[in-house]
């Protein structure tokens, strides 16, 4: 278990490729998987890692974010010393309140920082998905004596349309990086970062105010690819499930990746716990014309209709008579008697009427925002 090192997790990621799934909530708050937001993932991680402190840094649209963490009880970190920070954007003289980049977002709380007692940083963004402990990670930061160790996995798929933050690394045979490329229209290697970086905490100060004062705002852009010539930065290969939320395309494909046994037992596994906001429901309830297979279905759901290949979050109704197939319907929507879906995304409180017909395509899902009828 860890015991020397804090979380710092970035949640102010925008990518409009996700179109209506952000329109009202950053991505950390995307609901994902039947009953989880994205970050339930990472902050599950560090926590079954032994991390007790961690700072979350907002930046737009994340009420629906603070609503979800609250005290941090369900992650045990509602301490009376450590325990989850909240560091939304603030206005001073030397912060507007509104981040240019990550560099803006990292010195508007260095304040936080600077009071954590630990020697070591564990910094993450909020939109990849894996399970995982940062402990044989931290143990190959120490042995290596690396400055900065960065954990990839392999990932031979490219799609020019999906990329967001696309950083390829190049190793040596002793694991250190020595290229990278950021978002490349042709990746040279397969081997992309997983957005998670462990450092000494010193040197991410010194390199964000460094950095800061020569008019720089992107962590990636401006310091690592700068710098990991004349920095020690080492590779940490992740092998297990990875999902990356980087457009709607992608959010539906790993979501549908959950309803086969070899990605959803690595993702959801009794050694890495997956924790998230307790809402106590009754199981999800089946009627006697009920026709279900090969889906993943939250608690509170009531079943009369047929459902294939799906993913249903808390609360969903579906009527009889209704079919839905290869579909994501989140919290609380209702599908109205002998309606038909196939390929849509229903994000939360969405109502679909009697007869109703919706069809996409699997490069080309159907999303609803959030509280539409159709």
């Amino acid at each position: 278990m860890i015991n020397n090192a804090f979380g710092l997790v970035y949640t102010g990621e925008n990518n409009p490729r996700l179109k209506d799934l952000t329109l009202s909530r950053s991505v950390a708050a995307v609901p994902f998987g039947g009953r989880n937001r994205c970050i339930d993932f990472i902050l599950s991680n560090l926590v079954n890692s032994g991390v007790t402190s961690v700072g979350m840094i907002m930046q737009k649209n994340y009420h629906s974010l603070m609503d979800h963490l609250g005290s941090g009880k369900e992650w045990n970190l509602n301490r009376k010393r450590d325990g989850l920070f909240i560091l939304p954007p603030f206005m001073t003289k030397d912060n507007t309140g509104v981040y240019r980049g990550s560099i803006d977002a990292f010195r508007s709380c260095l304040g936080y920082v600077r009071r954590c007692s630990e020697k070591y940083v564990i910094l993450s963004g909020s939109h990849t998905i894996f399970s995982m402990t940062f402990d044989e990670m931290m143990q190959q930061h120490i042995d290596t004596e690396a400055d900065i160790t960065i954990m990839y996995n392999e990932d031979p798929s490219f799609d020019i349309e999906d990329q967001n933050k696309d950083l390829r690394l190049t190793f040596n045979d002793e694991g250190r990086v020595t290229d990278m490329e950021l978002d490349p229209y042709r990746p040279r290697t397969s081997f992309r970062s997983c957005d998670v970086l462990i450092m000494k905490k010193a040197l991410l100060e010194y390199l964000v105010e460094e950095a800061y004062a020569r008019g720089q705002y992107d962590f990636v852009r401006d310091v690592l690819l700068k710098r990991y010539n004349t920095l020690k930065v080492y590779g940490y290969r992740y092998n297990g499930f990875v999902a990356r939320l980087d457009s709607v395309n992608t959010y539906f494909k790993t979501s549908m990746q959950l309803l086969d046994r070899e990605p959803a037992g690595d993702l959801y596994n009794m050694e890495h716990p997956i924790y998230t906001k307790v809402k106590d429901e009754v199981s999800a309830k089946y009627g006697p014309d009920a026709d279900v297979h090969n889906s993943v279905l939250a608690d509170g759901c009531n079943i009369e209709g047929a459902i294939e290949n799906s993913v249903l979050f808390r609360g969903v109704t579906v009527e009889k008579g209704a079919v839905v197939k290869n579909c994501i319907v989140m919290q609380g929507s209702h599908i109205g008697q002998d309606a038909t879906l196939d390929h849509v995304i229903l994000d939360k409180g969405v109502t679909i009427r009697t007869g109703r017909s919706l069809i996409g395509y699997d490069n080309f899902p159907i999303v609803l925002r959030k509280n539409q009828t159709v």
